[in-house]
């Protein structure tokens, strides 16, 4: 964005757009007040300038060159520092249809206010001190929040949770600055190597916090976007009704006939507050039809791209080559494997499924009857936390830029350890570790450049 914050007043509706009961738009600047004292009228005979902070105060909205009402209307006035963006915002809640909130939104503009682009009231949040970087990021997830879980790990973040402990890091690795300067400023104390031992013991300590922070990485990206699951197997071996079971609605057409499937059927299903992105595939063999072989081979191309697989076999017959080519994707995946229609008579021989399956979890279901699923469910979710502390009860990270970030502050860590045990002068140390602390300061925005900020904020929707 090349707009400065705080230079001009911008406006934008702040509701999705649609028919609701409420439709909101939102004004934030230094003429956001004024803007409204021109189209409100009070029904109590206030003036919109005269309304104390946080007070409501019922009217309508006129248009002032034509006198006609537009709508009746709820007016919210927060003024700043007191308000979202620390400026003065006004919050104008209408009825909630499309026509009367383009016709507000159309007055305010004509009055003055620009329209807001993607983000910016956050921003100018962030900007104006109101929230770091990583919080301003937890908006966006708040409201993208699949599940339970999802939401928690965001809501946390927001109340500062991640920055609370990325700050405790810089702070440690500004102490370690600190030293090694004062060991290079008054070199006749003879403290540099002092100085490079008790730093090499604070590296070892942040590197081990940094790992603990990494290691809720995956976890919390899974609860952040999803855990891309491909369900794979030969036709008519129960794949989409795995779907319907685990969606707990008919979504995919599930007939006798093999080859049903032929499109990609993609779903989000909540297990056990972890967001699956589950895709149901065609059924994997050679076959002529045209439209099914696109499939197939799309099928193919998602088994490579998945979080995790699962990998159905019909318990009622032999292991067929088509079973085998399925089974032949898996090296190098992370896969269930699902002996389905295990309440029928048993025909697989399943010390020739595990030579395929070596190490990786088999369990025996039956769509069908409803049997073995909330065990897979349960085991999805095991895989997903992997013994990790329960969320919303410690700071994940559920970012790609935060990991990033912290990644490579942990790498300039192993470089300062290594420049220490090499005996290299101390200024080299402190190259080092005040690259780790910079980039720290990339995950709360402390010392990130405006190209990364505009970046991150056009992925908001407007109105936020």
């Amino acid at each position: 964005m090349s707009v400065v914050t705080g230079e001009d007043t911008i406006c934008a509706i702040a509701t999705a757009i649609g028919e609701g009961g409420i439709g909101i738009i939102r004004i934030s600047g230094p003429e956001a007040i004024t803007i409204a004292d021109t189209l409100f009228n009070s029904k109590s005979g206030k003036k919109a300038v005269t309304i104390p902070s946080h007070q409501v105060v019922y009217g309508n909205i006129v248009d002032p060159n034509s006198q006609e009402t537009v709508d009746e209307v709820i007016l919210f006035v927060m003024r700043g520092p007191r308000s979202y963006t620390r400026e003065d915002v006004v919050e104008i809640h209408c009825h909630g249809g499309p026509v009367p909130l383009k016709r507000i939104l159309a007055l305010t503009l004509q009055q003055g206010a620009r329209l807001a682009e993607p983000g910016e009231f956050t921003k100018r949040a962030f900007l104006n001190g109101r929230l770091d970087l990583a919080q301003a990021e937890a908006v966006i997830d708040i409201i993208r929040a699949k599940t339970d879980a999802s939401l928690r790990v965001a809501v946390g973040n927001l109340s500062g949770k991640l920055s609370e402990q990325i700050k405790d890091l810089r702070h440690a690795i500004l102490g370690m600055i600190a030293q090694l300067e004062a060991a290079i400023d008054f070199p006749e104390e003879d403290i540099e190597e002092t100085a490079a031992a008790e730093v090499a013991r604070l590296i070892t300590r942040v590197s081990s916090r940094l790992d603990v922070l990494l290691a809720t990485a995956q976890t919390g990206k899974i609860l952040r976007d999803g855990l891309a699951t491909v369900i794979i197997g030969k036709p008519n071996v129960g794949k989409s009704s795995l779907l319907n079971a685990l969606l707990r609605e008919n979504r995919a057409i599930v007939t006798d006939i093999p080859g049903t499937t032929r499109d990609i059927i993609e779903e989000y299903v909540n297990i056990r507050g972890v967001p699956l992105k589950i895709i149901d595939t065609a059924g994997i063999r050679d076959t002529a039809d045209t439209v099914e072989k696109i499939g197939v081979e799309r099928a193919k191309e998602l088994v490579g791209q998945a979080d995790l697989i699962l990998l159905l076999l019909d318990s009622s017959s032999p292991l067929s080559p088509e079973d085998r080519a399925v089974l032949a994707l898996l090296p190098g995946r992370k896969a269930i494997v699902l002996i389905n229609k295990s309440d029928l008579p048993p025909r697989l021989e399943m010390d020739e499924v595990g030579q395929y399956t070596q190490g990786r979890l088999v369990m025996k279901i039956s769509v069908a009857q409803e049997e073995g699923l909330a065990e897979l469910e349960e085991a999805i979710a095991d895989m997903v936390y992997s013994g990790q502390v329960a969320q919303g009860e410690a700071a994940f990270v559920n970012n790609v830029r935060h990991a990033a970030a912290l990644r490579q502050a942990r790498d300039r860590l192993s470089d300062a350890m290594a420049t220490i045990e090499a005996g290299m002068p101390t200024d080299c140390i402190v190259v080092d570790i005040r690259s780790a602390w910079e980039k720290l300061g990339e995950v709360t925005g402390e010392t990130v450049g405006d190209d990364i900020l505009d970046q991150i904020f056009t992925q908001f929707c407007i109105g936020k």
